[in-house]
């Protein structure tokens, strides 16, 4: 059986699986008989999905939307198995993110660069495509409505340029992806959460990332639902933080030296040192040991996001 957080006004959390429990969230929101999927997972999330549809009563055929913040494979991974199970449903995907949908195959090249083939089979199995037919392209300030409830896509870049959130207008909650960065629930102190940005590969940019922040506290959710993991709260403080990691994110990356070996190890200890920081500052409710364990990969993917994005800032300046 899934593993589900249900929270009010017919909003849930499905674990999708991914990597350990609680890493990756798929969000559900059911109005009237009728349902939104917020992210695929991967392939190996799908059955997880229909299980938590059919524990609230709901079909395949009630599904009318496939909601995808980005095309990241934790995030759309298994978008076209899924679609295949869900005869109603027409995907939402950012302009820039359509056409890899359809042809997946500049997708699946990126990410075997990121994780080298034998890990990405591994981890995301056959990616399949999604008809184009069944494609609505989400730009800014366009919209959707589930059974009259209307949910507004904002263009929010910053880790990726293919990235959307999501503002319900029921509840003014935002389903934010990766832009409002990563909470992961076992660092919770007595109720207090606690968020880092995500830099990881390839398209982080730390004066967009600034900007989504801003949009979305501008548009002042009671609550956001972060993939990595579901919701949090005081969006305002969350915020602040994320704005100044990032600056650390952006400083780390700035003092590296050339591109060789050794710049990667020098990225990723300091990255660990960003991480460690912050948890001794905001009391998090882990150990180091703990921590280091939890946030291992996401610590090596933002160390190889920041030196791309140090390359092409360098490769502009040239």
């Amino acid at each position: 059986m899934p593993d589900i957080i249900d929270y009010q006004n017919g909003i849930s959390a499905v674990d999708s699986g991914y990597v350990r429990p609680h890493h990756d969230a798929i969000h559900l929101i059911v109005e009237s008989g009728r349902a939104a999927i917020i992210d695929s997972g991967v392939n190996s999330s799908v059955a997880r999905v229909l299980d938590a549809l059919a524990q609230k009563g709901l079909r395949p055929a009630d599904v009318d939307y496939l909601i995808l913040t980005h095309i990241h494979l934790d995030h759309a991974g298994g978008a076209g198995l899924l679609m295949s199970k869900l005869p109603n449903a027409r995907l939402t995907v950012h302009p820039r993110g359509a056409t890899h949908m359809v042809n997946p195959a500049k997708l699946i090249g990126s990410a075997e660069q990121v994780y080298g083939v034998d890990n990405m089979r591994a981890l995301y199995g056959e990616i399949l495509p999604v008809e184009a037919g069944r494609i609505i392209e989400t730009p800014h300030e366009s919209s959707v409505s589930l059974a009259g409830r209307r949910l507004q896509f904002f263009d929010t870049p910053g880790h990726a340029r293919h990235h959307v959130c999501v503002q319900d207008e029921k509840t003014g909650h935002v389903f934010t992806g990766d832009t409002f960065g990563l909470s992961y629930r076992e660092f919770d102190r007595n109720g207090r959460q606690f968020i880092l940005p995500t830099s990881s590969p390839v398209q982080f940019d730390p004066v967009a990332a600034h900007r989504s922040v801003d949009l979305i506290t501008g548009l002042r959710p009671d609550a956001a639902y972060v993939t990595h993991y579901s919701q949090v709260r005081e969006i305002g403080r969350l915020g602040d933080d994320l704005h100044r990691l990032l600056n650390a994110y952006e400083s780390l990356a700035l003092g590296a030296g050339p591109a060789d070996p050794a710049r990667h190890q020098w990225l990723k200890q300091g990255m660990t040192e960003i991480v460690l920081k912050e948890a001794r500052q905001q009391g998090w409710g882990a150990s180091s040991d703990v921590i280091l364990e939890i946030l291992g990969v996401d610590i090596e993917l933002n160390a190889q996001g920041l030196a791309i994005w140090l390359d092409g800032r360098n490769a502009i300046r040239a």
